[in-house]
């Protein structure tokens, strides 16, 4: 069947989705709720330069490699890196609103869904705890465990490699601007993430059949 026969008339075989803030809230700061107060942990993110520490666990780096890292450089620190792992489940704070929704319908639609996540292979088993639709992919591929992570262009491939996928029928959704841009470098359809209500428009604008909110 050629894509103008198909009975949707959709231009797209399936949806790649990233999962922090798309399917599943991040807020790095709940892990210290009740244990340790907003200046320190700012000053904190701000020595260690967090989001880079983070990035390192997301490419296959381990919490206790992290841990030593900080304790060399700043050794005030080293317990909160210690502390964001205990506290890490509390950092999800539950599914993006209508995510859920919007994944099962487009299951129902028969597209394929599949997760490329830049994730802690250590800490990803909390993701389905707060955020079911996270389990609700074909497959899924957690940066971690294969060392490499968005935005690398080889990410990408592999992914598409592993799931079969032609990039061109598609689409990827990402929060992050710089993930979408290299994404949209190795031929997938991309969606800057802002809502689910967006996403659905996008969709919609692809011809798939969503429903619209209103």
């Amino acid at each position: 069947m050629t894509d103008t026969q198909q009975p949707t008339g959709r231009t797209i075989d399936a949806v790649l989705y990233d999962f922090g803030n798309v399917l599943v809230h991040w807020d790095p700061y709940r892990a210290y709720d009740g244990h340790d107060d907003r200046a320190r942990v700012e000053a904190f993110f701000a020595d260690v330069d967090f989001p880079a520490l983070n990035h390192g666990r997301d490419a296959g780096g381990t919490w206790a490699q992290a841990r030593e890292q900080v304790a060399a450089s700043h050794p005030q620190h080293a317990d909160l890196v210690d502390r964001y792992v205990a506290g890490f489940p509390a950092t999800l704070t539950g599914p993006v609103d209508g995510s859920e929704d919007l994944v099962r319908e487009l299951r129902e639609l028969g597209l394929g869904l599949y997760g490329l996540t830049n994730w802690s292979a250590e800490l990803f088993e909390h993701a389905a705890p707060a955020a079911p639709a996270t389990t609700l992919m074909d497959d899924v591929l957690v940066s971690g465990r294969e060392g490499i992570a968005k935005p690398e262009p080889a990410v990408f491939e592999l992914a598409l490699r592993r799931f079969g996928l032609d990039p061109h029928r598609t689409l990827f959704t990402d929060d992050s601007p710089t993930n979408i841009d290299a994404a949209a470098r190795t031929g997938l359809r991309t969606h800057l993430f802002h809502d689910t209500p967006g996403l659905r428009a996008a969709l919609a604008d692809l011809g798939v059949p969503v429903h619209q909110d209103t």
